[in-house]
């Protein structure tokens, strides 16, 4: 069974900076695309930014300019670096992956557990 694993959220002041980083584990035949979506206390989960194998990417408007998604095919990890926070980009921060397990298979949304982001003074 595929597993997402997230890590690098934490405690910023506004205007700081933190790397988001997802794993996966077991068995993975393809996988495309991986992508970043938040979930705001009282508000929708949202996507935050996606990319395809072959480096495509999608931002969420709110990000544009100060968040990059990136990832790495050999590892199958996504990362997000987030830079110029703000207090509005308090969230749980969920990594997700379109995946095949093998090629008899069908694709799946996987998602990991969320990782906690606060932008405070």
């Amino acid at each position: 069974q595929v597993q997402l694993v997230e890590s690098g959220g934490g405690l910023v002041q506004p205007g700081g900076s933190l790397r988001l980083s997802c794993a996966t584990s077991g068995s993975i035949f393809s996988i495309d695309p991986m992508g970043w979506y938040r979930q705001a206390p009282g508000k929708q989960r949202e996507l935050v930014a996606s990319i395809t194998s072959g480096g495509s990417t999608n931002y969420a408007g709110s990000v544009k300019g100060r968040f990059t998604i990136s990832r790495d095919n050999a590892k199958n990890t996504v990362y997000l670096q987030m830079n110029s926070l703000k207090p509005e980009d308090t969230a749980v921060y969920y990594c997700n992956a379109v995946i095949r397990a093998s090629a008899a298979t069908k694709w799946d949304h996987v998602w990991g557990h969320g990782a906690q982001v606060t932008v405070s003074s």
